[in-house]
């Protein structure tokens, strides 16, 4: 019965219910009502070094060449699509901004998708309600979406699961509010 009943759902809608072609993702991003959230482009390494500032990217783990182009084919695997989204948020931290900037031409700093220091604090981090929150108000507009620039953790606590760099998770949310992953972008 459960079946059936997800099944009558996702006919309803005019895009698969999940999004497993890069075609269906372009199509339901078209349509909007979602969140295209990436983790940011390559950047070696693993967290920042001990007294970075958010000021100073020069005290930060940042893209390297490779992540740079990474971020420059995301953005062209949107323009070849004449995809175009009303809003760009990115973390604060360098790595996102450039990531975001590279891609899309802009990029608005959000502290909500900023990086946890480390992993334990994801799963307490006041910002995953707000997240929430700005997840369902943007699903919920029709003919538009937003494109999101965070990091591994934030994803991870956000979804429930891990993202590698430079990769897409297609969102928008449940009835309750509960993120759901429609599909994944993966550009190398």
């Amino acid at each position: 019965m459960r079946r059936r009943a997800l099944m009558i759902v996702a006919a309803a809608t005019p895009w698969p219910a999940r999004a497993t072609t890069e075609d269906d993702i372009a199509a339901r991003l078209a349509a909007g009502g979602a969140v295209m959230a990436f983790r940011h482009a390559l950047a070696p390494g693993t967290y920042d070094p001990p007294g970075f500032r958010l000021d100073d990217c020069s005290t930060q783990r940042n893209l390297n060449d490779q992540g740079r182009a990474q971020a420059q084919r995301i953005g062209e695997w949107f323009r070849r699509r004449g995809l175009v989204p009303a809003a760009v948020r990115s973390s604060p931290w360098c790595r996102c901004l450039d990531t975001a900037r590279l891609a899309f031409g802009r990029a608005d700093p959000w502290a909500a998708l900023g990086s946890p220091r480390a992993a334990a604090d994801a799963a307490s981090d006041a910002s995953g309600d707000g997240l929430r929150r700005a997840l369902v108000a943007a699903t919920a507009r029709r003919g538009r979406f937003e494109v999101w620039v965070s990091h591994q953790f934030v994803l991870s606590a956000l979804v429930g699961g891990a993202t590698a760099s430079g990769e897409g998770l297609l969102l928008d949310a449940a009835s309750d509010g509960t993120p759901r992953i429609l599909g994944r972008l993966a550009i190398e």
